[in-house]
């Protein structure tokens, strides 16, 4: 095949630049976008995935991290959502040691500076892709789309889209992710360098494939495109002229439509596949994760119609966030995108919509007479859908409703789409050329704001929780979230609202229940307090810190059998609970105490220890009037006048606050 300059690169308003000056380019505008995360806090899922990972402490043996999750539980347990990313947490063990500890700064700089690298990468992709493969005599490759495939980076580079996986640590997964899968694809051009066929840098792009499953399981996806790449660019297939031949027989079909090798490559490329895939599924324990209804509710729905229904308004929602990245939420689940129950909703033009666009591009791709155009358009779209396949519940149920992060790569391929558009419209509609440029402008100019904007509210949970209120006012997991960065900084009145509106909205959210009868706890609203938890417990039985804020306030409430009970109840769910064998000690104790006065009361050690108890379970009022028994008794006992003075003190303080 004959390659040559894309026929509507050169005008495309973009200078022409070197390969040099066009990567640099693109890293200095990915850079601009995300460099104002770099000294934001670890937020939201980083708790668990970094600050609570033991894997990632020196202490822990290295090879942990190839026995656990990627939040440090173990595969085997029932509670891990099998996310195997061993490569991923690696780099946060280092960067961990780098630093000498959980400093945020280093994490989130490597983050930026991997996007910075990967936009850059994306020129050579997306040169290959649009203008086709080829290599001078000294083996570069030639790029015949300079200006499509700049575009094209630059739009990946500042979409929106990304701040989920840049601004947040834990996107490493997906920036990882996509670097071996770029890695993967430009090793499997290589391949084909000065003419002939290289099995060994087909096994290099194996390698580099199962690298980047190893940082996140979607990037097995690289062998689609790679295979994509071979029969539609390499072998110059025309898809529509060869499903003519097969479908209405027209031709007799022959292996001498493809190029000799093919079948080589096609097979070490399955072979290979599946060995990943078996090899993932013994690592995973021969069995997927389990989720429930409120990570993914469509997977749940009544009938096939409707999960399918809510299966494709997921994928006009994601279509949507590529085109208009301006409502982003950290969490998109529980009542945030309400199911679809019925033909009759209005939601349904959407999924015509998509389909109709999808289907117009198809037709395009398939059966345009211009061989650039069908070229680009297919395999643009191939790289818009099969990253996106490991989320759309078509092989396998996700533990999501919509997630950004999982759109870093698919993202690619709507990119290559809107530099092939700038390039149609300039070329088809040349008067209107000045028109196209400034919205080509305005348009990345826009995308740069975004970003900032978004990384600014990715800098802290408190502006990241609070800026999806608006997005998803329904979603209980957001105020339940608002509500706990609130307690978590003091303001437990305001945390309160939030709380009772997450239980509102979700009324069987146990988290929010739990953390709501804590602070009622506090605020000896014991009844309320009781009811909470005991509804919680009784919608998740093995909900062991639920048990023991029950036993808590069961204990205040002077109910001590029950209280003894719930104790034992959270010990039986969670074996290593020390805060609980503290408290059923402390309970023991009181009785222990009590039956002591009753025998002698005026033993005055047994009213001062029983004073220190109620001080520290916040009965402060009962705690005053033992101390007063204990120094009316023995006024010489040691420190209990200290004590004393410390309750009084605090007595005071709340008077103080009382209006």
């Amino acid at each position: 095949m004959t390659l040559s300059e894309v026929h509507w690169d050169r005008l495309i308003p973009l200078p022409k630049l070197s390969p040099l000056q066009a990567k640099v380019t693109v890293i200095v505008v990915a850079l601009l976008c995300f460099i104002n995360s770099y000294n934001g806090d670890f937020v939201f899922d980083d708790s668990e995935a970094i600050v609570n990972n033991k894997d990632l402490r020196p202490t822990t043996p290295l090879g942990n991290l190839w026995r656990n999750d990627f939040w440090g539980s173990n595969l085997s347990s029932n509670s891990s959502h099998k996310s195997y990313r061993p490569l991923t947490v690696v780099t946060f063990r280092l960067n961990y040691l780098l630093v000498g500890g959980l400093h945020p700064v280093g994490f989130h700089v490597l983050n930026i500076l991997l996007h910075a690298v990967i936009s850059a990468l994306m020129i050579d992709m997306f040169a290959i892709l649009t203008g086709g493969l080829s290599y001078d005599e000294k083996g570069r490759m030639q790029n015949h789309a300079p200006k499509t495939s700049l575009l094209a980076a630059l739009f990946f580079a500042t979409h929106p889209v990304h701040t989920e996986s840049v601004a947040g640590i834990v996107g490493r997964a997906d920036l990882l992710c996509a670097l071996f899968f770029q890695l993967s694809f430009l090793a499997y051009c290589k391949a084909f360098n000065k003419g002939r066929f290289s099995v060994q840098w087909v096994v290099a792009s194996l390698l580099l494939c199962a690298a980047a499953m190893l940082c996140k399981e979607q990037g097995i996806t690289v062998l689609g495109v790679n295979a994509a790449f071979d029969v539609l660019l390499i072998c110059n297939v025309n898809v529509y002229e060869l499903s003519q031949k097969l479908l209405l027989k027209r031709k007799t079909f022959s292996m001498s439509d493809f190029q000799t090798g093919l079948p080589t490559r096609l097979v070490l490329m399955l072979l290979g596949g599946l060995s990943m895939l078996y090899a993932r599924w013994k690592i995973m324990g021969t069995g997927p994760p389990a989720f429930t209804e409120v990570d993914n509710p469509a997977s749940f729905a009544e009938n096939i119609f409707l999960r399918i229904v809510n299966y494709n308004y997921y994928y006009c929602l994601n279509a949507w966030l590529l085109v208009c990245p301006w409502w982003l939420c950290f969490d998109w689940s529980m009542g945030c995108v309400p199911l679809i129950k019925s033909a009759a909703d209005w939601r349904m033009i959407w999924l015509l919509l998509l389909w109709c666009i999808l289907l117009g591009l198809i037709n395009q791709a398939l059966c345009s007479p211009d061989i650039q155009r069908r070229r680009t358009l297919t395999l643009a779209l191939v790289l818009l859908v099969v990253p996106f396949l490991p989320a759309s519940n078509i092989f396998f149920r996700v533990g999501f409703v919509i997630a950004e992060r999982v759109l870093y790569l698919s993202s690619a391929g709507y990119c290559l789409l809107l530099a092939y558009s700038v390039g149609w419209c300039c070329s088809h509609w040349a008067k209107y050329r000045k028109l196209v440029c400034v919205s080509m402008l305005a348009l990345l100019c826009v995308y740069v704001l975004r970003c900032a904007l978004r990384s600014h509210q990715w800098r802290s949970e408190k502006t990241l929780f609070t800026s999806a209120l608006s997005v998803c006012p329904l979603n209980a997991k957001v105020h339940y979230n608002v509500g706990k960065n609130l307690a978590d900084r003091g303001n437990t009145t305001a945390a309160v609202v939030f709380y009772r509106e997450a239980v509102r909205l979700h009324p069987t959210y146990v988290h929010a229940m739990n953390n709501l009868g804590n602070i009622l706890k506090e605020r000896n609203a014991l009844v309320e307090a009781e009811e909470l938890l005991s509804k919680a417990v009784s919608i998740q039985p093995d909900f062991a810190a639920a048990w023991m804020n029950l036993g808590i306030v069961q204990n205040s409430l002077q109910k001590f059998e029950e209280a003894e009970h719930s104790y034992w109840n959270a010990i039986r769910f969670r074996k290593k609970y020390p805060d609980c064998y503290y408290n059923l000690g402390r309970l023991e104790s009181e009785g222990f105490f009590l039956n002591a006065l009753k025998i002698n009361p005026k033993a005055a050690s047994c009213h001062g220890n029983l004073a220190v108890l109620y001080h520290r379970w916040g009965k402060l009022e009962q705690a005053k009037k033992h101390y007063e028994l204990s120094l009316k008794l023995d006024p010489e006992a040691p420190g209990t006048q200290d004590n004393y003075n410390m309750l009084r003190r605090k007595l005071d303080q709340l008077k103080r606050q009382t209006p």
